[in-house]
């Protein structure tokens, strides 16, 4: 090139543009020298990482070890905890009818009531109508309740109810669809301290108690059959029905023990409770829906999604991040994971809803508002604006706390079922423990990212 046009050459050397007139040497061995070195030096990987500065990468390897280890333990925690949680369900199945017998019934299995032993009341005249003949079948094995029925005539049907006795009530209902709610009912009671019995016809209108009114029901009770009797430490509830053909759904009901009717007879609600199908030519009886299966199910379900994996993916957000991009994928899945978990316990929260027998309004309307909360973090995620909007600020804070608010909800709510659901104090304490690890892995965590950014 001409020396007008701002430039020179010169050999073994390259001189960028420069003023007319003015030429400086530019040593391309002294600004790159790694260009200087041999081609196989200049290829060896070992000679790369070695050139870095080394006090640059100490910190980071120091804080990626400190960083993975209590993720890794609370990962293998929660898989311990689920593990534990099914084994522990499916232990306690016992004979697949799907309640838990413990407590009175097991106490009571001595003097247990054998289909193949006759009825035997002393003295007769305790029950106004004959008990010879009766056929009989196990209708509740776990709580331990013997069904004995007769057809009497074209009209008329006889019904025992044995089962331990054990300080509470016992009812048969007499259901059109298998389920508590719209059957008809006899429940009878042995009063505090032995006093006499009391054995009355219910609608059951709703799972609460006003809405089961004493004295009225589709059953045509014959007058004065319905009586109940104590002996031998189980309670017979008898009684006769004006019927071609009783309904063959049958719902079996135990009350909470040491907790009897008042003076007004309103029943309080029930402890445990089954709903069977019973052929009444044959003796044979079958367990309608396997609804303490579908309770497990609902919540062994809202508890994986709301309240283990969620709180999780809410971790990985927080105090992972300079995983870019692994902790982004890595929280998308645990909560959308999370969430098809905990759609699917609500789904079967709603099946479940009329098998419990049970007041669970305020379970549900917590669980519907976590799924809202859940369902809006899921469409705040497709609507997810550019790291660069100037309303990316806001869209962090809406996602953030809405989503906080959901886990909290969530793990209220899972507290509450298992109360509801009478379940072994063994979950709320197992739960409460995994949630003790998390929060102390949070706490640690926190530590070690404020120490971070120190």
């Amino acid at each position: 090139r001409q020396a007008q046009e701002g430039s020179c050459s010169i050999s073994g050397s390259i001189t960028p543009v420069a003023p007319a007139g003015e030429c400086r040497r530019f040593s391309l061995a002294s600004h790159l020298p790694v260009f200087t070195r041999s081609p196989a030096t200049f290829l060896n990987p070992t000679h790369l990482q070695s050139s870095a500065p080394k006090h640059a990468q100490r910190p980071q390897e120091t804080n990626d070890t400190e960083m993975k280890a209590p993720l890794i333990a609370i990962l293998l925690f929660s898989l311990l905890f689920l593990s534990g949680c099914l084994a522990a369900d499916k232990d306690g199945d016992g004979d697949g009818d799907g309640d838990k017998s413990g407590g009175s019934a097991a106490s009571n299995s001595s003097s247990a009531d054998s289909c193949s032993a006759k009825l035997s009341i002393s003295p007769a005249q305790l029950i106004p109508f004959s008990t010879s003949s009766l056929r009989c079948y196990t209708a509740w094995s776990s709580r331990d309740f013997v069904l004995l029925y007769k057809e009497e005539g074209p009209s008329l049907w006889s019904f025992v109810l044995s089962a331990p006795d054990s300080n509470a009530y016992i009812s048969v209902g007499f259901s059109p669809s298998g389920n508590m709610v719209g059957s008809s009912a006899v429940a009878g009671w042995i009063g505090s301290n032995g006093g006499p019995g009391k054995a009355k016809k219910y609608y059951l209108g709703g799972t609460t108690s006003d809405k089961c009114p004493p004295d009225q029901g589709a059953l045509q009770l014959v007058n004065n059959s319905a009586v109940i009797v104590s002996q031998s430490s189980r309670l017979y509830l008898a009684f006769q029905l004006n019927t071609t053909q009783p309904l063959s759904r049958l719902i079996y009901a135990v009350g909470p023990q040491g907790k009897l009717p008042g003076s007004d007879n309103i029943l309080p609600v029930h402890q445990d409770m089954v709903s069977t199908t019973v052929d009444y030519t044959t003796g044979q009886a079958s367990i309608n829906g396997g609804s303490e299966t579908l309770k497990t199910t609902h919540g062994v379900l809202a508890m994986a999604g709301w309240g283990v994996l969620m709180p999780i993916g809410m971790l990985v957000a927080r105090y992972f991040k300079h995983w870019d991009p692994l902790w982004f994928y890595t929280h998308i899945s645990l909560q959308g994971l999370g969430f098809g978990l905990g759609l699917a316990g609500v789904v079967t929260g709603f099946s479940l809803e009329e098998k419990v027998g049970k007041n669970v309004d305020t379970h549900k309307a917590l669980g519907i508002l976590v799924l809202v909360l859940g369902s809006l973090q899921v469409m705040a995620f497709l609507a997810r604006p550019g790291k660069s909007s100037k309303v990316r600020k806001f869209w962090n804070w809406y996602h953030y706390y809405v989503g906080r608010a959901a886990v909290a909800l969530g793990i209220a709510n899972i507290f509450y079922g298992l109360s509801l659901a009478d379940e072994e104090k063994s979950w709320s304490i197992g739960y409460g423990v995994y949630l003790g690890v998390w929060f102390l892995v949070c706490l640690v965590l926190e530590i070690l990212m404020c120490m971070r950014n120190k």
